[in-house]
């Protein structure tokens, strides 16, 4: 179910249980409020009011705001009204409903629906800077196509190559070994094996240092020097500008160096410049359903 259908539900329930009075809010008096607010005093706290839109908060949550704490209320509706509020850590995301519609949208074992999100916000510039945007409903306007997963298909730039040049409009995934870290990049071009640098504006790396708790320390970097944005080589894998590097000795080897700089990119995505491990790494292509 939608959180507005949860919330709804809810309500719904907590009329019935007192027939007296009427569904129109309007008409309650502040006693009812109190009636209703007793009755649904241990299921408040289980609806993401934060996950639903300011449309849905405005009709249906603000009729019934004497049912909510006041303090709570107050930072519910700043999230509406300022883009530039900050969500406190507690507030719960969006959950993962598979429903009809979600189906398919990707099968990944790095990312979840929450990412997809984010990144697909990213991706089409839908609220970029809201910093409460990944709390709203999913925004899901694409279908993520696996193209290689280094698990199934091999660590080798070849194999790169082989599966991912000539398709745009690309995401990778790289999850950090030992770590909950999750690196990777957005490119609109093409991949290719011609040891040629990939002119663009709209490309971006990120991080996630938790899927389960996506905007605490959340970095998104975009390609300040358009002529840098990605690197076609047979030797690299994914690689973007001098900032996300994925490299190997040669093309059938494993890759040997996975790497975060800032030279190309707005900013720096690692503390450090030392090489890592990757537990795994995931290429998909982008396709609007």
């Amino acid at each position: 179910m939608k959180e507005i259908d949860v919330w709804e539900h809810v309500l719904k329930w907590g009329i019935a249980q007192n027939p007296t009075l009427l569904e129109d809010p309007n008409t309650w008096s502040d006693n009812d409020f109190k009636t209703i607010e007793n009755t649904l005093q241990h299921c408040l706290s289980f609806i993401r009011f934060f996950c639903l839109s300011s449309k849905e908060f405005l009709q249906k949550v603000h009729p019934y705001k004497k049912l909510l704490r006041s303090q709570f209320y107050e930072e519910l509706l700043n999230s509406h009204l300022n883009p530039d509020s900050e969500p406190n850590d507690n507030i719960s995301l969006p959950r993962n409903i598979y429903s009809d519609e979600n189906h398919g949208i990707i099968d990944s074992t790095i990312v979840n629906l929450n990412i997809v999100s984010i990144i697909s916000r990213w991706i089409d510039k839908v609220d970029v800077n809201h910093k409460v945007s990944h709390l709203r409903e999913f925004y899901l306007p694409y279908k993520f196509k696996l193209l290689l997963r280094g698990s199934r298909d091999g660590f080798t730039p070849k194999k790169f190559h082989t599966l991912c040049d000539n398709k745009s409009n690309t995401v990778t995934f790289i999850k950090v070994k030992e770590t909950q870290k999750i690196i990777g990049g957005y490119n609109p071009l093409k991949w290719e094996s011609s040891e040629t640098w990939g002119e663009t504006k709209d490309s971006f790396i990120f991080t996630f240092n938790n899927k389960n708790n996506l905007f605490k320390d959340a970095i998104i970097s975009y390609v300040k020097n358009i002529c840098f944005a990605a690197l076609n080589s047979k030797v690299r894998g994914p690689y973007f500008g001098y900032d996300l590097i994925i490299r190997a000795p040669n093309e059938s080897s494993d890759y040997d160096e996975f790497r975060c700089r800032n030279i190309h990119y707005e900013r720096r995505l690692r503390d450090t410049e030392d090489t890592f491990l990757a537990e795994d790494y995931e290429v998909y292509q982008i396709v609007r359903k």
